[in-house]
């Protein structure tokens, strides 16, 4: 169980922070940019859960917990013994929940603009940090290793975020692109 006495620690006062193993790093370095921002799209779909049905609710509350396991992982280098890694299952479950999702959705004719409702706006904004987050992430797992359960589970949530965005515009239909419409 995780206990946090102090949250004020000055620690990184001097510009650096430490790891899950306790290696001082520069806030800076790319593991740090990973799982910064894989905190970042966290709380993003915090806010995107204001504005959301219960069960999409309960969904994105599931999600949350799925990246605060990512960033676990992501924050301890190399073999971590006992520590958290995420597994396959969390991106089987998002693969579930798209094709359901999905299944209710008309087959699209164009690109989706991101917009229209607020929720549906929200959940464009979120995929886009997702998408941001697997960026670094990728680009980290090219100088150091990092679990590749972690970078498909990006994959997905984007994915399932387009699709939920979709569905959160499935009253007003979808907000598509018209190539060239303002030539």
């Amino acid at each position: 169980m995780v206990r946090i006495d102090r949250v004020v620690t000055r620690g990184g006062d001097a510009g650096e922070t430490s790891l899950g193993d306790g290696a001082r790093v520069p806030k800076d370095a790319p593991r740090v940019a990973a799982f910064g921002t894989v905190d970042e799209a966290n709380a993003v779909i915090g806010v995107l859960r204001l504005g959301v049905d219960a069960e999409t609710d309960a969904m994105l509350a599931r999600i949350q917990n799925d990246l605060f396991d990512t960033g676990a992982d992501l924050c301890v280098p190399g073999a971590a013994g006992e520590r958290l890694r995420l597994t396959d299952a969390p991106s089987a479950r998002l693969e579930a929940e798209i094709a359901a999702m999905n299944a209710g959705l008309p087959a699209l004719a164009s690109f989706v603009l991101p917009g229209g409702t607020p929720a549906a706006a929200q959940a464009h904004v979120a995929r886009t940090v997702v998408r941001r987050a697997e960026r670094l992430v990728v680009a980290l797992a090219r100088a150091e290793a990092v679990n590749p359960a972690v970078v498909r589970y990006l994959n997905r949530l984007s994915d399932h975020l387009f699709v939920l965005a979709r569905r959160l515009n499935a009253a007003a239909g979808d907000v598509l692109w018209v190539p060239g419409a303002n030539r």
